[in-house]
C-alpha cells in the first residue's frame, strides 16, 4: 500500500514538472517568435538590437556575435534541453499512461497538392505564411521609404535600380527565415519534434515545403542581383570574394549547389532515380559551408539552431551505424517478402510504428534503407523485427541472397534507430479500424502485437476491438498475414485479443494454389563481433542528449571566445573591419564541429562501455531450436514447411474471410462500425489515404479519428 502511494506521488510530481516545462517552453517560444515578428521593423533595428549588442559587446565575441547568440540561438537550444528533460520524465511514467495526443488528428484538407493536412497544421502554415508576408512587406516598406530620386542619383543609379537592389537583399533575408527551419524536420532524434508528438518521418513533408520556399527565395535573390549588376555595369561583382563583408562568389557556389539538390529532389527523379537523389542530397554540407562563407559567421547564428541539433543527431547516427548488429533469423515468404529478426537488449524500448534504417554491406556499403519495425518491445523484449518486400533493386538482391538453395549462415548488417513516437494512444478508442494496402500492413503488425501484450497484462480489459482490412493485389501476398505473430512461441493468451481480419485480393477471383502457404525460416550463426541493438545513449538517452547539447554548446562558445579574444582581437582591435570574415567563419565552423564531436563521442563511448559491462559475455543460449532433422545444421533451418501452428490458426484463421476480385468499400465498412470513438488508421497508397480521410472528415460521423500511418519497406 505504501509503495503504491509513493508511486502515485512520484507520478504526480513528474506530471507537475512536465506541465511546468511545457509552460516554460511555450513562453520561450512565444518570445522567440516575437523577435522574428519585430525583426523587419525600425523598432528592432534602431532600438532593440543596438541595446542588445551594446550589452553583449566584448573582446570575446565582438560587436554583433554575442547579441546574435543570445537572441537567436540560445532560446531554441534551451527549448531542446527542456524537451529532453520532459521526454525523460515521460519515459519514467507508465509506458501506456500517456495522455491522448490529438493535436494533429483533426483533418482540415484531405485532397490537394499539400496532401492530408490537419487543422493544427493549417494553423501553423497560416502563421508561417503570415510571417513571410509580414516580413516581406515590412522590409519592403522600410527600404523603399529612404529611396528617392536624389538619393539614387548620388549613387549614380536610377530609382528602380536601387529598389531592385533592396528587393534582392530582402529576398535573401526572407530565404534565411525558411532556412532557419529547414533542418528541424529531418533530425530523426529531435527532442523538439518528440515534444510536439511528431516524428521525422511524419514531418518530411514540412522539409519539402520549406525546402521549396527556401530555394525559390534564394534563386530570386540571386537573379535580382545578377540583373542589378548587369544594368548598373557591375557584373564584375559576381567574381568578388571580399575579405570583409559579403562574399559573392561563395553565395553563387552555394546557390548552384542548392539548385542541384533541389532539382534532384523532384518527385519523378526521387522515385525513379533514387540513388541520384540520395547522393546529391549529401551536398547539403557544402551548401551550408558556402552559405556561411557568403554571409559571415556572425550572421549564421540566426539559422544555426536547427542545423546544430541536426549535426548532433547526425554524428550520433554515424557512431551507431558503425556497429554490426546480430541478425538472429529470417523468414522468407514466397511473395518475395523477408522478415529479419535482430537481437536487442531488454533496455531498448520503442513504440509501434517506429522504424529503423538498415545497411547490408554485401549489397551496398553506402545505401541505408528505412523499414517499419513490426515487433513490439514489450511483446518481443529480446527481438526486433522488420519486414522487407522486394520492390527495388536493393531489396530484390536481399531476397535473392536469403532465398538461395544453399543459404548463408551469417549476414553482416548495421542499423540506425529505432525512431518513432514517444507515446501511443490506442486505448482511448472503442475500436480500431486499420486499412492497409500491400506492404502497408507492416506498421499494423507492431500495433497488434502491442495490443496483444496490453490485453494480457491489463486487468481493466480496456483494449479496443480491432478490425484489420488489408488489401493485396495477389493471393500469394496473403502470406504476409503470417507475420502478425513472431517466429518464437508466445505464452500470451492470443484468444483474448478482439481481432477480426477481412483481407481483400483485388486482382484475382479465387485462390487454389496450395504451395503459396510455404515459407522458409533461416537461423544465423552468431558472430562475436556482432552485438544486439541497444539504445545509442543508454536507457537515459534523453538526459544524455540534453547534456550533449549543453556541454557541446558551452565548449563551442569557449573555443570561439578564446580564439576571438587572443587571436582576432589583437589584430582587429574590435573594429570588425580588418580580420578576414572567411577565415573567422571557417575557424568557427571547425570549433563547433569539434565540440560536438568530442561531447557526442564521450557520451557514446561511456554508454557503450556500460552496456558491454551490463551484458557481459553475451551467450546466445535462448534461441528457439530450429525444427530440423539431425542431419541439418543446428543454426539454419532451410526446409520449406507449412504454416500450421496453433497460434496462427487461433489468431488469424478463424477470423479471416478473404474477399476476392473486389476492393474494400471504405464508406460501407466505416458506417457499420459501432462505438462512440473509433480510431481509423490508414497505411497504404496515397489514393487510399485520401479516400478514407475524405470519409472521416465529412459530416457522415464525428466519431471517427483519422490517422495516416507512415510505412517503409
Amino acid at each position: 500500500m505504501e509503495t503504491n502511494i509513493r508511486s502515485l506521488e512520484h507520478t504526480r510530481t513528474n506530471k507537475m514538472i512536465q506541465l511546468t516545462i511545457k509552460v516554460m517552453v511555450i513562453t520561450i517560444f512565444l518570445g522567440y517568435i516575437m523577435i522574428w515578428v519585430m525583426m523587419p521593423t525600425n523598432t528592432f533595428w534602431l532600438h532593440w538590437l543596438p541595446r542588445i549588442h551594446s550589452a553583449t559587446n566584448s573582446s570575446y565575441f565582438g560587436q554583433q556575435q554575442g547579441g546574435n547568440i543570445v537572441i537567436y540561438t540560445t532560446p531554441i537550444l534551451i527549448i531542446a534541453i527542456m524537451s529532453c528533460i520532459y521526454l525523460h520524465l515521460q519515459n519514467k511514467l507508465s509506458h501506456h499512461q500517456s495522455t491522448p495526443n490529438n493535436l494533429w488528428g483533426q483533418l482540415a484538407i484531405v485532397r490537394g497538392p499539400l496532401g492530408i493536412i490537419s487543422w493544427t497544421e493549417v494553423s501553423f502554415l497560416i502563421m508561417f505564411v503570415a510571417l513571410l508576408v509580414w516580413s516581406f512587406s515590412a522590409y519592403l516598406h522600410a527600404m523603399f521609404a529612404n529611396i528617392t530620386t536624389q538619393s539614387a542619383s548620388k549613387m549614380g543609379e536610377k530609382v528602380w535600380e536601387v529598389k531592385l537592389d533592396s528587393i534582392a537583399l530582402m529576398l535573401g533575408l526572407i530565404g534565411n527565415i525558411c532556412l532557419s527551419l529547414l533542418f528541424f524536420p529531418v533530425t530523426r532524434g529531435s527532442p523538439v519534434l518528440r515534444l510536439l508528438g511528431l516524428t521525422s518521418e511524419s514531418t518530411i513533408k514540412y522539409h519539402i515545403w520549406i525546402g521549396n520556399l527556401t530555394m525559390m527565395f534564394f534563386i530570386a535573390h540571386g537573379l535580382c542581383y545578377i540583373v542589378f549588376w548587369g544594368t548598373t555595369h557591375q557584373i564584375s561583382q559576381m567574381m568578388k570574394w571580399e575579405k570583409i563583408g559579403i562574399s559573392n562568389v561563395a553565395g553563387e557556389v552555394g546557390l548552384f549547389i542548392g539548385i542541384v539538390i533541389w532539382l534532384t529532389s523532384v518527385s519523378r527523379i526521387r522515385r525513379n532515380i533514387f540513388e541520384l537523389f540520395f547522393y546529391s542530397h549529401h551536398l547539403y554540407i557544402l551548401f551550408v559551408v558556402f552559405f556561411i562563407l557568403h554571409v559571415g559567421f556572425s550572421y549564421i547564428w540566426i539559422s544555426l539552431p536547427g542545423f546544430y541539433l541536426f549535426l548532433i543527431d547526425r554524428i550520433l547516427r554515424l557512431l551507431q551505424s558503425q556497429q554490426k548488429v546480430r541478425l538472429v533469423s529470417a523468414r522468407v515468404l514466397p511473395c518475395q517478402v523477408v522478415e529479419l529478426n535482430f537481437s536487442k537488449t531488454r533496455g531498448l524500448k520503442y513504440n509501434p510504428t517506429s522504424l529503423i534504417f538498415v545497411n547490408v554491406p554485401s549489397i551496398s556499403k553506402l545505401q541505408w534503407h528505412p523499414f517499419t519495425v513490426t515487433s513490439s518491445s514489450n511483446f518481443d523484449d529480446e527481438k526486433l523485427s522488420v519486414v522487407i518486400k522486394s520492390k527495388g533493386s536493393w531489396s530484390q538482391k536481399l531476397y535473392e541472397k536469403l532465398s538461395m538453395p544453399s543459404p548463408m549462415d551469417h549476414l553482416q548488417v548495421s542499423v540506425e534507430g529505432p525512431y518513432g513516437p514517444i507515446s501511443t494512444n490506442f486505448q482511448q478508442y472503442d475500436k480500431l479500424v486499420m486499412f492497409s494496402g500491400g506492404s502497408g500492413i507492416t506498421p499494423f503488425i507492431s500495433i497488434i502485437r502491442e495490443l496483444l501484450h496490453m490485453e494480457n497484462n491489463n486487468n481493466n480489459n480496456n483494449t479496443p476491438q480491432i478490425l484489420l482490412i488489408p488489401s493485396f493485389k495477389k493471393s500469394e501476398d496473403l502470406a504476409m498475414l503470417q507475420l502478425i505473430l513472431p517466429i518464437s512461441p508466445t505464452t500470451l493468451d492470443i484468444s483474448r485479443l478482439k481481432l477480426q481480419i477481412c483481407p481483400y485480393v483485388t486482382q484475382e477471383i479465387g485462390h487454389t494454389t496450395e504451395e503459396q502457404h510455404l515459407h522458409r525460416t533461416i537461423w544465423f550463426k552468431p558472430n562475436p563481433l556482432d552485438a544486439p541493438i541497444s539504445p545509442i545513449l543508454g536507457q537515459n538517452n534523453w538526459i544524455w542528449l540534453g547534456m550533449i547539447i549543453v556541454f557541446s554548446f558551452i565548449i563551442s562558445l569557449v573555443f570561439i571566445a578564446l580564439f576571438t579574444r587572443f587571436y582576432i582581437y589583437p589584430i582587429d582591435k574590435g573594429t570588425n573591419m580588418i580580420y578576414s570574415y572567411s577565415i573567422r567563419s571557417v575557424c568557427s565552423m571547425v570549433f563547433i564541429c569539434t565540440a560536438i564531436s568530442i561531447t557526442v563521442s564521450i557520451a557514446f563511448l561511456w554508454n557503450k562501455r556500460r552496456n558491454l559491462k551490463e551484458m557481459g559475455q553475451i551467450q546466445i543460449t535462448d534461441l528457439p531450436s530450429p525444427l530440423a532433422s539431425p542431419g541439418l545444421s543446428s543454426w539454419c533451418y532451410n526446409e520449406d514447411r507449412e504454416m500450421e501452428s496453433l497460434p496462427y490458426e487461433s489468431l488469424i484463421g478463424a477470423s479471416t474471410n478473404v474477399n476476392y476480385g473486389e476492393r474494400p468499400d471504405f464508406k460501407k465498412i466505416l458506417t457499420k462500425c459501432e462505438g462512440s470513438r473509433i480510431g481509423v488508421l490508414v497505411s497504404g497508397p496515397k489514393m487510399m489515404r485520401d479516400d478514407v480521410a475524405a470519409i472521416c472528415s465529412s459530416e457522415l460521423s464525428k466519431k471517427f479519428v483519422f490517422q495516416s500511418i507512415s510505412f517503409t519497406w
